[in-house]
Formats: C-alpha cells, sequence, structure tokens
C-alpha cells in the first residue's frame, strides 16, 4: 500500500475495480486539519476523467507498471508509432493515449511510455525539447517601444509559440512542454 504523498503525473491506481492514471495533481496543507492530494485521473478502461482529493493517511494501491523509453517515428489518423529502442519493436499508440503530448512530437524524439501488461496507458515528453524555428517574421525597428516584445514563431514540427523578437528563422531553441512557453534560445 501506498501513500497519496507519493503520487506524481503518470502514476497507476487501482481503485473501484479500475486502473486510473494521475493526469495532474497537487497537494494541498491547508492551516486547519489534515493535508490531502487533490487529483484529476482518467479511467484506462472508460476514459472518463474524474477530480478527486485524496486524504494523506489513505493507503492506495499503485498498479505495477513499466516505463519503456521509445522514439517517436511517425502519426496517421488513428494513431502515434513508436519504436522501442532495443528490441527495435514497432507500436502503435491510440490518438486519445499520446492526448496534448502529439504537439510535441517530432521525427525522432524520445519519450518514456508507460507500459501496463502490455498496454501502453500514457506518454511522458520531455520537459524542454529543442525545435527549430521554420518561419517567423523579422523584427521591425520600434517594435519595443509599443511593448511587443514578443511573435509568433512556427517550428519545424508545426508547433507555434511565442518568442522574443530576436529570434530569427533557422534559430535553435528549447520550449517547456509543460507550458508550451519559449525556454531559451540554443547556441549551436
Amino acid at each position: 500500500m501506498a501513500s497519496p504523498n507519493e503520487i506524481k503525473k503518470g502514476t497507476v491506481i487501482a481503485r473501484d475495480g479500475n486502473l486510473w492514471v494521475v493526469v495532474d495533481f497537487q497537494r494541498v496543507s491547508p492551516g486547519k486539519g489534515g493535508s490531502f492530494v487533490r487529483t484529476k485521473m482518467k479511467s484506462l478502461s472508460s476514459g472518463k476523467v474524474k477530480e478527486e482529493n485524496l486524504k494523506a493517511s489513505e493507503n492506495l494501491d499503485f498498479a505495477d507498471v513499466m516505463n519503456k523509453k521509445m522514439q517517436y517515428i511517425f502519426s496517421d489518423a488513428q494513431s502515434h508509432t513508436f519504436m522501442d529502442g532495443v528490441s527495435f519493436e514497432q507500436v502503435a499508440i491510440s490518438l486519445d493515449i499520446v492526448g496534448d503530448s502529439a504537439k510535441y512530437l517530432k521525427e525522432g524524439l524520445e519519450v518514456v511510455v508507460v507500459v501496463h501488461e502490455g498496454t501502453p496507458i500514457s506518454l511522458d515528453v520531455p520537459g524542454k525539447i529543442e525545435y527549430t524555428v521554420d518561419q517567423t517574421e523579422p523584427a521591425v525597428k520600434g517594435d519595443t517601444v509599443s511593448g511587443n516584445v514578443t511573435k509568433e514563431a512556427t517550428m519545424d514540427n508545426g508547433l507555434t509559440v511565442r518568442v522574443p523578437i530576436f529570434i530569427k528563422n533557422g534559430d535553435v531553441i528549447r520550449v517547456n512542454t509543460d507550458s508550451g512557453d519559449y525556454s531559451e534560445r540554443v547556441s549551436r
């Protein structure tokens, strides 16, 4: 048995006869009363999402899962295909399991796929990913006077990010995948 304080994103909990993956969580320590963990969990069988507060004193049953490093290869209308770097096995993962992480995928990107009893149940992308700026408008003299210090840029995988005005086509930048924001320019 485990404590709710051990919960993190991607944790799989066996509860109510179903497997639930933690999509989001927040630890709360109110001034009065016991601490608890506010969770947002998704059912692996039905896809239903529920929010639940778990008391820190509660016991939970974490499901046995395996984390596999895999490399993104390509997408089609029904799934995203990844390859295991050790066995070279290709696995097609449905669009709903990949979810919002799909916008960060690019060819060759290494991700962690969470597998339960041979079935992929969730996907974790790295916290920061490098992209090449494919298209952005050049900076115009006087932009900073109006307070306009960012502009829109399209990355090599189609992702659109707000970047500082000094970024130009061909620059390599890091994007924070938690927020979707520009993080830094990479010098090569």
